[in-house]
């Protein structure tokens, strides 16, 4: 291992400008804003069944009334697992380059302790709202989301990279 590429890669964040906090806190920044919208009465249940039927219609043909419910469900939670997911990878990458020392275990940890506060935050706003509902299933299952895109992510790093993983461990 190259001890000056190790420094330079994980240089303290006190010595980096505007430039590095914003390309590691912004895809954050991004996810939260994303789901904040997806939180809305807009996006409820109601209102996603017309055009993610018609996109599915269009890509795999007709489908009867109450199998749609079921498609429908179904999507959307993989949307749930999926957002979740990518936004605990970002959480994952922001406190990588955040915490220079740290190793992937802890840094694995925040993220998953800032995709559940967002996951809960999002689901106690949407106890609010007439067209939406709350629940600590969803939550569930957006951390669960969240690890195994972790785990994606430590199992390539361990296979491809395994010296970048080295370096924090």
């Amino acid at each position: 291992m190259n001890v000056s590429t190790a420094s330079i890669r994980r240089e303290a964040p006190a010595h980096q400008g505007l430039k590095f906090w914003l390309s590691a806190w912004f895809p954050v920044a991004i996810g939260i804003g994303v789901i904040a919208l997806e939180s809305t009465e807009l996006l409820g249940s109601k209102h996603t069944s017309g055009p993610l039927r018609w996109l599915w219609e269009a890509l795999f043909g007709p489908v009867a009334n109450a199998r749609w419910e079921v498609i429908h469900h179904l999507v959307r939670k993989c949307g749930h697992f999926f957002g979740y997911g990518f936004i605990g990878v970002a959480w994952l990458r922001a406190w990588w380059m955040t915490l220079p020392r740290s190793h992937f275990l802890p840094d694995a940890a925040l993220a998953l302790l800032g995709t559940s506060l967002v996951a809960s935050l999002d689901e106690w706003h949407q106890s609010y709202l007439p067209n939406r509902t709350g629940s600590v299933w969803d939550v569930l299952l957006d951390c669960s989301g969240a690890i195994a895109l972790q785990l994606v992510v430590y199992i390539y790093l361990r296979m491809r990279q395994p010296r970048r993983l080295a370096m924090a461990e």
